[in-house]
């Protein structure tokens, strides 16, 4: 590559983030297409190349890259030909292998292309129309699939999308064509099914049909019939081709070649399940972008046109999305946007909409974290305040917040805390330790304090809270094992002491597995019985295994097969879980490493895991702390896994086998071959390749055949596996909802006369709980967080032996958990819907059960049930 090239690359690469702030703009396109002529004729392809890419993976400089191909259009028309015909086919290709990002991003690049006059008006208006087109053809009963919704909101989506960047243009140059479209878009809007996200608000108040909620797409079009009142002014998109309109006015358009949608995908199906899963998929596919949190007043965000916000929103993506993986580039990128005003507000609110996105996250949430810390960094003046704000706006709101949200935000807030040396102002939440263990504000505190000790120590937690000494009661015990055998002159020596010290020794004395398990069912089961042998061996070994995670593994590994003798079954597995936990209550986390280990090398079963979750002990820690949740999602995490891991290599089999088959085939034919060879020697036909040769051909073939029945007998193995492992996911998933509903429907507040469901969220008079004592029907419940009010009735006990605000609490969190696997794992709940519904949702159960399973999944199905 030559200098002057490394020159364009140094010049577009880093003093691009330049463009749109305080630099000239005019003065550095200038520059770079210097820099373009000067090299086209030795880098040409190399030139095409990196400005589609730079196009592609910096859309927010569309606006440049466009100006700069529409003065290579003025000197070489082939040149912009041939970047609109890539363009196109690019474009071609993403709509036929459903590449969301690439489409957007390319019709955002035509409107570039359009403005700096290298595409004609004309061909962007039929782009539009097909995408509008296809879209209102896949809401047609008849010719479509309504199903498929999100594919068709995702096309018209794209076309408002682009209109920022090119709407102006096309008011100018073709008004009853751009009118036209905006006609279509507007007929789309009225016929298309609202999308109440039920499942999806992160805030509970957000829940529920209301006829002045809009949702994303009704939002956007909004935004959009506001922008064109105000004649397509954007402040957002930078408009650098006005500065070389005199130059570019005399290229010549190209026509952007025209494109066609994938047919809508069609359904014989009237089963409102099998029209619930397809919408699924599509849901999946086309999955909404943002779901905008609004944390901040009014009077605390940039002051902003709505669609600059929105212009903003998609930069911000945008950098996120391109940038994955690269957090100090993604940290430069957004706080250097082309844009003429501050924007921490929105940045911070968009990274959190984004951190607490429903079902998922699009990346995975440590990259926010890293993405938040460094902005902290990049900006020390401004940014830091805005995420303290950011913190403190959701910790007000945080009895409100969806479960999953909640547990992300907590791991998200302690690990950042633990780069900025803890330092936070605790004192501003010491109230926080007067309120019920079980109000939103208290348990998030403790669960915050209880990751920063994973993350650090002890000690330096505490320190970290000196200042609000009043919080040093929501402090985790400290860390360490609790071994019910520890040799101590005080204590008394008993028959536990006596065996768990002789197993000790035979572990030093390298005694064999065979040779322990004898003992165990020699020495101790007889005299004692199974459930004390589990008791002292249990706890012997995780004493031996407790100094560090490794030695964890190894205990495991070496003694595992002595645990497995002695908890064959879920009976003698839930007492050793018992076992666990009590060695291990002074550590939440050294309980769920130890139980998923427990299950990772299948002592303990993934069912025998939920039934002890769902025991009477575990269930009262519901709603105080995420200690049973986190071994729940581990658990659940770690089943489907296995599944997904078995998939893809059942995949990469099966195109090894391909290979293998081909490879064998090549070797026989080349055996054949040359066995067939012949020359005449005296008259008489005999072969002429050489003995060698021929043997090497055959072994050369005898190898690719076994290489390709060696490959088929380990896909058989890993078919078998797979057939085992979705049958254990079936079995889990109906235990995990049974579970679920058992629990719930003994505590859940009764239906009124009417049939009206019950809302649990404190505050709501009509509530009603059942109570201890049977003249006391209604009762007032304590506030969102936890603060009693001045009532006798709130320190009433239920049938179940909660108050009624610790009752209500208890309710939310577990039909939130209930929501929260439900969307999470809703592809493997679609492949057992039937048997879910006939098996646990039917009859009586209680009907908010049923919509927090399903909310998440189908709004058909969410009506029905």
């Amino acid at each position: 590559m030559s200098a002057g090239w490394r020159t364009l690359l140094l010049r577009i690469g880093d003093r691009c983030p330049e463009y749109g702030g305080s630099a000239d703009h005019k003065e550095h396109i200038e520059t770079c297409y210097t820099v373009l002529c000067r090299e086209y004729e030795h880098s040409k392809d190399d030139i095409f190349e990196f400005l589609l890419q730079c196009a592609e993976q910096l859309p927010h400089k569309i606006p440049f890259f466009g100006v700069l191909i529409g003065l290579i259009n003025l000197e070489n028309e082939g040149f912009a030909k041939g970047i609109v015909d890539t363009a196109q086919a690019n474009l071609q290709d993403a709509l036929h292998n459903e590449n969301r990002d690439r489409i957007r991003i390319l019709l955002r690049f035509l409107s570039g292309l359009m403005c700096s006059k290298v595409i004609s008006p004309d061909s962007i208006i039929e782009t539009y129309e097909t995408l509008l087109s296809s879209a209102a053809t896949i809401l047609d009963e008849e010719a479509g699939n309504p199903s498929w919704q999100p594919r068709a909101d995702f096309y018209v989506y794209c076309v408002l999308a682009s209109l920022p960047w090119g709407g102006s243009e096309l008011f100018e140059q073709v008004p009853d064509e751009l009118e036209r479209v905006l006609v279509g878009i507007q007929s789309y809007i009225s016929i298309r099914r609202h999308f109440d996200d039920i499942a999806f608000s992160v805030f509970e108040t957000d829940e529920g049909d209301s006829p002045n909620k809009k949702d994303f797409m009704e939002d956007l079009w909004e935004r959009i019939q506001v922008l064109s009142r105000n004649g397509w002014k954007v402040k957002s998109v930078p408009k650098p081709h006005l500065s070389f309109e005199a130059q570019l006015v005399v290229g010549k358009s190209h026509r952007f070649p025209p494109v066609s949608c994938p047919p809508p995908t069609f359904t014989l199906s009237a089963s409102e399940i099998l029209k619930g899963q397809e919408k699924h998929e599509a849901d999946l596919k086309y999955p909404q972008r943002l779901r905008r949190l609004h944390i901040f007043p009014t009077n605390k965000a940039e002051n902003m046109q709505p669609v600059d916000r929105f212009v903003v929103e998609e930069y911000i993506l945008d950098v996120l999305l391109f940038f994955n993986g690269c957090r100090k580039e993604c940290a430069f990128y957004l706080v250097s946007l082309p844009v003429p005003f501050r924007y921490e507000y929105l940045m911070a609110e968009t990274i959190f909409s984004q951190l607490l996105l429903l079902p998922n996250p699009p990346f995975r949430p440590i990259y926010y974290t890293l993405v938040i810390i460094d902005l902290c960094k990049a900006l020390p003046a401004a940014f830091p305040s805005v995420v303290v704000a950011a913190v403190h706006a959701l910790f007000d709101r945080i009895s409100n917040m969806d479960t999953e949200c909640r547990t992300r935000l907590i791991l998200w807030f302690s690990h950042h805390l633990s780069n900025f040396q803890f330092i936070w102002p605790w004192q501003e939440w010491a109230s926080v330790k007067g309120l019920p263990k079980w109000a939103p504000q208290r348990v998030f505190v403790q669960e915050v304090l209880e990751r920063e000790v994973r993350l650090s120590y002890f000690e330096k937690i505490k320190q970290s809270i000196e200042d609000a000494t009043e919080l040093e009661g929501l402090l985790p015990p400290k860390a360490g094992p609790n071994f019910r055998y520890h040799t101590d002159d005080s204590k008394e020596s008993t028959e536990g002491h006596r065996l768990s010290k002789e197993l000790v020794g035979m572990v030093r004395g390298r005694k064999t597995t065979r040779d322990i398990i004898s003992w165990v069912e020699e020495q101790i089961v007889p005299a004692n019985g199974a459930k004390f042998a589990i008791d002292v061996v249990s706890q012997t070994l995780l004493d031996i295994g407790s100094k560090s995670f490794t030695h964890l593994i190894t205990v495991l590994e070496r003694y595992g097969q002595i645990i497995s003798k002695l908890c064959p079954d879920e009976e003698m597995q839930l007492l050793l879980m018992d076992e666990v936990s009590a060695y291990w209550k002074n550590s939440t986390q050294m309980t769920a490493i130890a139980i998923d280990r427990m299950m990772g090398y299948r002592l303990i079963s993934n069912l025998a895991i939920v039934k002890w979750v769902f025991s009477p002990a575990n269930v009262d820690q519901f709603h105080v702390s995420d200690r049973p949740w986190e071994i729940l999602r581990n658990t659940v995490s770690k089943t489907y896994n296995r599944v997904s891991d078995l998939r893809k290599e059942i995949q990469t089999l099966r195109k090894s086998i391909q290979v293998a088959k081909e490879a064998s085939a090549k070797a026989s034919r080349e055996l054949e071959e040359a066995k067939s060879v012949l020359e005449i020697v005296e008259g008489q036909p005999a072969p002429s390749e050489t003995p060698g040769r021929l043997r090497r051909l055959q072994g050369f073939a005898d190898r690719a055949k076994e290489e390709e029945v060696a490959t088929e007998e380990s896909l058989e193995a890993k078919e078998a596996l797979l057939a085992r492992g979705l049958e254990e996911g079936k079995e889990l998933l109906r235990l995990l909802f049974k579970s679920f509903v058992d629990v719930l429907t003994e505590r859940l507040p009764p239906i009124s006369a009417n049939g009206d469901v019950p809302n649990l969220r404190a505050g709501d008079q009509d509530v009603t709980f059942a109570a201890a004592d049977p003249e006391v029907a209604t009762m007032e419940i304590d506030n969102e967080n936890g603060a009693d009010n001045d009532s006798q009735l709130n320190g009433k006990k239920t049938k179940v032996g909660y108050s009624i605000g610790e009752l209500e609490q208890w309710c939310l969190c577990t039909l939130g958990y209930l929501k929260s696997f439900s969307r999470q794992y809703a592809t493997e709940i679609w492949s057992h819907i039937a048997m879910l519904d006939e098996e646990v949702f039917v009859g009586n159960i209680h009907p908010l059960i049923r919509k927090a399973a399903f909310s998440g999944l189908c709004r058909p199905i969410s009506e029905r049930v």
